[in-house]
């Protein structure tokens, strides 16, 4: 798929790919997801020729005790079960371009191997002691900041500095809406051939209401929708019900709802400082929290970063927010 859109922000971006396609250089994509970031790493690679190789890892769906044997390979022996030699991601890129989406979610440990692989451009694999050398561009994305983990410590500073040699960020939807009619007759058109139909087009009050939405599943939601409207035929109906904003994932919570249990409700007048300072904490703790929450679209692990807390620990502010709305 071709990066569409005639806003400023993807114009920019098209300039740079001009300027950086056809060199080696390390391309860092961030962006909220659904914006498009393996399509841009796809037109990277696409210009290294028709020959280059394109391999795609999702860091967050490789188990931890197989990242290393996925990325680098293994020599026979290097574990049970190790009866053969097999090339890792690495190998299979050589000469084109290697995707690591979600990069965020890479282990520390196998981060120091990656730099090692950047800086050097050298790797060994599992089990064995002989140096392979690639020749690979790596484009790595990410709907994380990853300064923020960097300072959380949850990625290295290093690799960070290393990846960061270019950096593109791709605009969320709600951003770019003088691109989403567009995008939606484009979309209209693939999907009617692929599933040989003929949908009516989309009708100019359709398409300013589309152009007037959120999109919180940004590029990724309008695709999904259009595939809908195609398959459905005549649904314009279904397509105004799609637009309406989804609720998130948790129910409302009460207004005066708290975010720590046990704490005191209020007092019909007065009370201690302690009870007082410990009320005017839990209902400032609730409204940042919220905040973070509306802020990304209820990804609670965002949210986490952008409030500066574990992921676990969020979890559990929120089972206990939303047992005290439940009481």
């Amino acid at each position: 798929m071709p990066l569409l859109g005639q806003s400023p922000g993807i114009a920019a971006i098209r300039r740079t790919l001009e300027q950086v396609a056809d060199t080696n250089l390390t391309v860092l994509l961030q962006g909220e997801s659904g914006t498009g970031k393996e399509v841009v790493a796809r037109l990277l690679a696409a210009r290294r020729g028709r020959a280059a190789s394109f391999v795609k890892i999702n860091c967050a769906a490789i188990p931890q005790e197989l990242w290393e044997s996925e990325l680098f390979g293994y020599e026979p022996g290097a574990f049970t079960g190790a009866n053969r030699q097999k090339s890792g991601k690495f190998e299979l890129a050589e000469d084109g371009t290697i995707f690591l989406d979600e990069i965020s979610e890479m282990p520390l440990q196998l981060q120091a191997k990656l730099l090692q692989v950047l800086q050097d451009g050298e790797f060994s694999r599992l089990g064995g002691c002989r140096s392979l050398s690639v020749d690979v561009r790596v484009v790595a994305a990410t709907n994380l900041d990853l300064q923020q983990a960097v300072r959380a410590g949850e990625f290295r500073r290093d690799l960070f500095y290393r990846l960061n040699v270019i950096s593109l960020v791709l605009p969320p939807l709600r951003q770019r809406c003088e691109d989403v009619p567009l995008l939606a007759n484009h979309f209209l058109e693939q999907y009617a051939v692929r599933y040989e139909r003929r949908p009516p087009p989309f009708g100019p009050e359709l398409l300013r209401r589309m152009a007037a939405y959120a999109w919180p599943g940004n590029v990724r939601e309008l695709e999904n929708l259009v595939k809908r409207y195609v398959v459905l035929g005549d649904a314009e109906a279904r397509v105004a019900e799609l637009l309406t904003p989804v609720p998130p994932p948790h129910p409302p919570l009460a207004a005066g709802a708290p975010l720590a249990p046990a704490l005191p409700g209020p007092e019909p007048a007065g009370g201690s400082l302690l009870t007082i300072s410990r009320r005017a904490a839990w209902q400032a703790e609730r409204a940042a929290i919220l905040a973070a929450l509306g802020e990304t679209h209820w990804n609670r692990r965002l949210a986490a970063r952008k409030l500066q807390i574990s992921y676990k620990s969020l979890q559990n502010k929120l089972r206990a927010l939303l047992a005290e709305g439940a009481a």
